[in-house]
């Protein structure tokens, strides 16, 4: 016996269609409500690490995603200039059943997801904007559109993005905050020398760097400072601006340039980071992913904690009975100290980096962190 047989899920990212596979594999009903009109994913490229592939395991879609993307194991560090000489090449893989990183389109990660989400028996309503959650002792209603009240379910699971509607309508006050950095992103080819993620520390950027995502492609990405005026740039204009950003970055750069000139997509968004350290559930509704908690990309662990949100969550309403305190207790202790440490880490590295910082130890402080997320969550 599972503690729910009926559950709403709101969102379509990866952390809701997470969710969605494990409960409908267990027997779960499941409705997905997503406001966009049709199934997608902003942005150019994903990096995983091995904490993610381990979800992806449990969930039994590892094989479909390691064939549509690109694994592999190190890393490589470029000094900025137009030689962009290699100042270290370092293997992070440690022999176990998983590469130490993966490269990936968001569109195709999204898309597997989605398909297995539906195979498992998870029914999906598009254009679907769920702006009100009312919670009583034992079950749940959605309100959709601000009219169309659905129900009723044992639980709704808020995976919702950054500006969940589940977590306003549960009354959590904690909101994302900006934190002065953005970051570009584009989807380009990938050159033959491209093996594994590159990354360049210094230079007009905080950080320039390329993660392969595919055969023949990868996305680019640089770090600055928030402006603004970039989330009305056209796709020229971004396309531009990040062809100047990269100037001072030689070695497969110039590939790059070259390709945003041709008019490589190119998308920017601003850095935002929270955690909400109250309950993230209140009655019969609970929040995850960018719901409960954000931080700068500077660590690459933002899908991978949502993924071990949803993983998490699932494991215990599917081995429970009930949905009571001692559930969500042992919830909390699962996710709560682990994301924090994630959040502060990513924050802290971010801030050193716009502080110019030269004595910093972010060896000490991403090897800490490496050693948190090799065990399971």
């Amino acid at each position: 016996m599972t503690a729910v047989g009926r559950v709403a899920v709101v969102g379509c990212g990866v952390s809701a269609l997470a969710a969605a596979i494990a409960l409908a594999k267990g027997g779960v009903e499941v409705e997905v409500f997503e406001q966009k009109p049709e199934l997608s994913a902003l942005g150019s490229g994903i990096s995983l690490q091995t904490n993610a592939m381990r979800v992806f395991d449990a969930l039994g879609v590892w094989g479909d995603v390691r064939a549509a993307g690109c694994a592999f194991d190190g890393l490589v560090l470029r000094a900025p200039g137009p030689d962009a000489a290699v100042v270290m090449r370092a293997p992070e893989g440690r022999g176990g059943e998983y590469p130490s990183g993966m490269g990936m389109p968001r569109t195709e990660l999204a898309r597997i997801l989605f398909d297995h989400a539906k195979r498992a028996g998870a029914a999906f309503r598009f254009g679907a904007e769920v702006t009100g959650v009312r919670s009583e002792d034992t079950e749940a209603f959605v309100a959709v559109g601000g009219e169309e009240i659905t129900g009723p379910y044992d639980l709704v699971i808020g995976a919702d993005g950054l500006h969940s509607a589940v977590r306003a309508a549960v009354g959590i006050l904690t909101r994302p905050e900006p934190t002065g950095m953005g970051i570009w992103r584009a989807f380009v080819s990938r050159p033959e020398e491209v093996t594994t993620t590159e990354l360049y520390y210094g230079g007009p950027a905080y950080i320039a760097g390329y993660t392969p995502t595919g055969e023949d492609s990868m996305y680019a990405f640089l770090v600055e400072d928030a402006r603004n005026e970039a989330f009305e740039a056209s796709a020229a204009e971004g396309a531009r601006a990040m062809h100047g950003l990269s100037a001072g970055y030689g070695g497969p750069w110039e590939s790059i340039r070259a390709d945003l000139q041709r008019g490589a997509p190119v998308n920017y968004t601003r850095f935002t980071a929270h955690l909400v350290e109250e309950p993230w559930h209140s009655g019969r509704a609970v929040i995850i992913g960018d719901a409960a908690h954000s931080c700068p990309p500077t660590i690459a662990q933002g899908a991978a904690q949502a993924l071990e949100d949803a993983l998490v969550l699932t494991e215990l309403l599917l081995g429970r009975d009930a949905v009571d305190e001692s559930l969500w207790r042992e919830f909390a202790e699962r996710r709560l100290p682990r994301v924090r440490a994630v959040v502060e880490a990513s924050v802290q590295l971010a801030d050193w980096q716009r502080e110019g910082a030269r004595d910093a130890d972010m060896g000490g402080l991403l090897g800490g962190l490496a050693a948190k997320m090799a065990e399971p969550a």
